[in-house]
């Protein structure tokens, strides 16, 4: 197909719109959630449920990634958002882990949204890209975090 036939292009892969699907289905399955304490604790229950879906690499980073969030910020609170952990500070999202499988993508990434704090200068980066998480880059991402909520 060249690139001036658009036959059968609708503006979003279907990696996007399953993810505006999951989204949705996020929104509404909180919106049907109890008390705040009730809604915090099903939402950190999805996230694990979610990170355990996930294929192999991607479980591996993701679970490291959150036992290192959790643990250098617990102000943050889990939450899936499109279908990925991500994690908030009064319902905002600060961080969020995207893998690698969900895009088709050849890395996981490490997102921070304009709410985290690594501002520096005019210019910093607000995406991380991840093959591997070893103890350096542990230790990476929890200085990022702990920035980002400072």
């Amino acid at each position: 197909m060249s690139s001036t036939d658009n036959r059968g292009y609708d503006g979003f892969t279907a990696e996007e719109r399953a993810a505006m699907k999951d989204r949705a289905q996020e929104l509404k399955q909180t919106a049907r959630r109890g008390t705040k304490a009730e809604k915090a604790a099903q939402e950190a229950q999805d996230v694990l449920a979610k990170i355990a879906e996930m294929q192999d690499t991607d479980r591996v980073m993701a679970e490291r990634i959150h036992a290192v969030v959790t643990a250098t910020a617990p102000e943050l609170a889990p939450k899936l958002w499109y279908g990925m952990p991500a994690y908030a500070l009064d319902g905002k999202i600060v961080c969020f882990f995207q893998s690698a499988e969900k895009f088709k993508a050849r890395y996981a990434t490490l997102g921070f949204s304009d709410r985290a704090n690594l501002d520096d200068g005019p210019m910093w980066a607000a995406g991380f890209a991840l093959t591997e998480v070893t103890e350096e880059v542990e230790a990476r991402i929890a200085a990022l975090v702990k920035q980002a909520v400072s």
